[in-house]
C-alpha cells in the first residue's frame, strides 16, 4: 500500500530590505479586500513620501534622482516622468521573461499620480528647520508605504522585476545587479540635474530597517490562520525598491 504523500508547502518570493531578508509564507487567500487596501494605500503613500523628499530638497532616493533630472530636461512633472520610466522598465520585462502582477501595473501609475498630487498640495520649503523634518517624514513614510504594498503580495514593482530578471539572465547576484543599476541611475539622474544629498544617503542606510519593521507590522495572515513570516536569514535574492 502506498504511503500518503506529504503536502508540499507553498513559498512565495517577495522583495525585502537590503541586508537580505526574505518575506515568505503560504498564500493569503481570503484576505483580498485587505490586501487591495494595503496595496493602493501603500503605493499612494509611497508617491506622497517621494514628494516630501522633493520638497525637502536635501536628496532623493535613487530612481527619483533620475526622474527629477529627466523632468528638469523635458519640462514634464516628476510624477509623469516616473510613470513613463516605470512603463519603459516594464517593457524590459518581456525579453527577461518576467510576469507582472496587479501590483506591478498599479505601481507604474499610482505612485506617479500620488507624487504629483502631493507636490501640488505641499508648498516649497526654504528654511532648513522645515526641510529637515520634511526629509525625515518622507523617509519614514516611505518605509511605512513599502511595508504596506510589499506585504499585500500583488507582485513586485517594475524596477524590482528588472533586477530579478537581470539576475536570472546573467547569473549575477541581485545585490550586484541592484547596485549596478542604481549607481547608473543615480549618476545619470545627477548629470541631468537630479538632487543628491544627505537625504539620499540617509534613505540608503535607513530604508532597509524601516521596511523590515513595517513588513512585520502589516503582514497579512496566511490562509492557514498564521501570519506572514519575515525571515531573518539572509537571502541572495532579497531586494527592496519600487
Amino acid at each position: 500500500m502506498a504511503l500518503p504523500t506529504k503536502p508540499q508547502s507553498v513559498t512565495r518570493q517577495a522583495t525585502s530590505p537590503p541586508g537580505g531578508h526574505l518575506l515568505s509564507a503560504s498564500p493569503t487567500q481570503g484576505h483580498v479586500p485587505r490586501r487591495l487596501i494595503q496595496l493602493y494605500l501603500g503605493l499612494a503613500l509611497y508617491g506622497a513620501s517621494s514628494a516630501l523628499l522633493v520638497r525637502a530638497g536635501l536628496g532623493l532616493e535613487p530612481w527619483n534622482v533620475l526622474h527629477q533630472g529627466l523632468a528638469e530636461r523635458t519640462g514634464l512633472t516628476i510624477g509623469v516622468v516616473s510613470i513613463i520610466v516605470g512603463a519603459a522598465v516594464l517593457l524590459l520585462w518581456i525579453p527577461l521573461r518576467q510576469r507582472p502582477g496587479l501590483g506591478t501595473v498599479s505601481n507604474v501609475f499610482v505612485v506617479g499620480i500620488a507624487m504629483d498630487g502631493t507636490l501640488a498640495l505641499v508648498p516649497d520649503a526654504h528654511a532648513l528647520t522645515v526641510r529637515v523634518p520634511l526629509m525625515l517624514a518622507g523617509i519614514v513614510l516611505n518605509g511605512v508605504a513599502t511595508g504596506l504594498y510589499i506585504a499585500a503580495r500583488f507582485g513586485p514593482g517594475p524596477r524590482d522585476g528588472l533586477m530579478t530578471g537581470l539576475h536570472r539572465r546573467t547569473g549575477r547576484s541581485i545585490r550586484l545587479m541592484r547596485t549596478a543599476v542604481e549607481v547608473a541611475v543615480v549618476i545619470t539622474g545627477f548629470l541631468l540635474g537630479g538632487t543628491i544629498g544627505v537625504g539620499t544617503l540617509l534613505y540608503a542606510v535607513s530604508i532597509g530597517p524601516l521596511a523590515q519593521l513595517f513588513l512585520r507590522v502589516f503582514a497579512v495572515p496566511t490562509a492557514s490562520g498564521g501570519s506572514t513570516v519575515v525571515a531573518t536569514a539572509p537571502s541572495r535574492r532579497a531586494i527592496l525598491r519600487r
